[in-house]
């Protein structure tokens, strides 16, 4: 079965949100849902996400998973509008124990935040196996970016967050905490091996070169072919230093520090204050 994609470009942070289905009337998951956040005023948004809900509310969509291909450091996640809205179980990799506990001790989360996964209503393993209604789905780790990096195949398509951008722009970065090169590469390989090379690929970002819009699908045997990266023939020696190098260049994300507080948190702010008021910490000389 082939599966029925609709993607969403989020401009301000460059990030494509997707949603899965087997066509009108059945059930979908959700791929990496964007709250909007103004990082001058502090305030949110929910245009993103509410195109997301407008289109499955059209198509007569039900919601069964909320997925997230890992703990995002561009963007905050939508994944608990998306439920409170359209009902859904929130999914991520098992491996965000280890995010948690990185960025527990960089925003001093204090004892009440459980670096347990526990926020999240699924755990996924490698290789686990699920199902998007009629759709066949299975999860592969793919480390490198972060630890807790998931790729998402659903039938013929795979959803692989940050590990893999398009053929023009390369592959993630590697230098944020738990990050590896070397961890990247093997699991760029996987990715590129294992699936066979008519398998649709979405990417959750996009920055084109000049002259080109953005885009956000391509192929397993396209990435093999033309990925200025990690093509094949290139070795993981020559991967790790251009990939080192270029992310001494790279300046880190705007939204980076709040980005990270939310969605180690399955997408919820902080704890209110006493007084009410949800805040966010800016770490100061500690990344």
């Amino acid at each position: 079965m082939s599966a029925v994609v609709q993607s969403f470009l989020d401009r301000q942070t460059a990030t494509v949100s997707h949603v899965v289905h087997a066509g009108p009337g059945s059930v979908c998951a959700v791929i990496d849902a964007v709250h909007d956040f103004d990082i001058k005023s502090g305030r949110r948004r929910t245009d993103s996400a509410d195109r997301i809900i407008e289109y499955v509310t059209a198509n007569r969509l039900r919601v069964d998973w909320i997925l997230e291909t890992h703990i995002h450091a561009d963007h905050l996640s939508a994944a608990p509008y998306v439920k409170e809205k359209l009902g859904g179980r929130i999914g991520v990799g098992e491996r965000v124990r280890d995010v948690q506990r990185i960025f527990k001790g960089i925003f001093n989360a204090g004892p009440g935040f459980a670096t347990d996964g526990s926020q999240f209503d699924h755990l996924f393993s490698d290789g686990e196996s699920f199902d998007v209604g009629a759709l066949k789905a299975r999860v592969m780790h793919v480390p490198g970016h972060t630890p807790a990096c998931v790729a998402f195949v659903v039938e013929d398509t795979v959803f692989v967050g940050d590990t893999l951008f398009l053929p023009d722009v390369g592959t993630a970065r590697c230098d944020f905490p738990g990050g590896d090169p070397a961890t990247l590469y093997r699991s760029v390989r996987r990715l590129l091996d294992d699936l066979p090379g008519e398998t649709r690929m979405f990417v959750c970002h996009d920055y084109p070169p000049a002259g080109r819009e953005p885009a956000w699908q391509t192929t397993v045997a396209e990435q093999r072919r033309a990925n200025i990266h990690v093509r094949d023939g290139v070795p993981e020696a020559d991967f790790v230093t251009l990939r080192t190098d270029r992310d001494k260049t790279l300046d880190m994300p705007a939204l980076l520090l709040p980005s990270v507080q939310c969605n180690m948190r399955a997408g919820h702010l902080p704890p209110a204050e006493a007084d009410g008021v949800h805040y966010l910490k800016i770490p100061v000389d500690r990344l």
